[in-house]
């Protein structure tokens, strides 16, 4: 069986952005699936790796972020999904979890062939990572309830779209097979 890795996109946030008041209802929705798919990825051993937006801090760290995110208002959608001792953290500044970062090389190096992905936005984030697997030929899974959006209409048509045009296999967090 091919090796997976669990992606966890974007979660280590401060939500203090323009769309966060239509995103934060959804985060909450999807938090318990994350949390519950994060808790079975550990449990078998299988890579966490969080790749998390930098909001244009260009100084700071992975460390940094999550301590950013736990210190504000909406450290409660945070706590429960911070990575742990044995996490990869990788950073980005676009949309993709790929586009100019070492998340490729890393997933090489670890030998996986299947990414797991959960997080937020699913018609943005979310949406444009699993392109960047599917064309990197990685069999690519998203938990339609670990994924959390800004408008549930184009959310729908993302997960069509990446089931249809990506072949990625859509399901609950507690069917994910790693």
């Amino acid at each position: 069986m091919a090796k997976s890795a669990l992606i966890v996109i974007d979660m280590i946030n401060t939500y203090d952005h323009d769309d966060a008041v239509l995103l934060i209802p959804s985060v909450k929705a999807s938090l318990p699936a994350v949390t519950r798919l994060l808790h079975r990825a550990r449990r078998l051993d299988v890579p966490v790796i969080y790749v998390n937006d930098n909001f244009g801090q260009w100084r700071s760290h992975h460390g940094e972020l999550v301590e950013t995110a736990l210190k504000g208002p909406h450290a409660d959608l945070v706590r429960p999904v911070a990575p742990d001792d044995a996490s990869l953290f990788v950073v980005k500044a676009r949309h993709s979890a790929f586009y100019e970062t070492p998340l490729g090389y890393l997933l090489t190096e670890q030998g996986v062939e299947h990414v797991v992905l959960c997080g937020q936005v699913t018609e943005q984030c979310v949406l444009y990572s699993a392109l960047d697997a599917h064309i990197r030929h990685l069999r690519v899974t998203v938990a339609r309830d670990a994924v959390a959006h800004i408008h549930p209409d184009l959310a729908e048509a993302a997960l069509r779209m990446m089931e249809r045009n990506m072949g990625a296999r859509i399901s609950t967090a507690d069917d994910v097979r790693f």
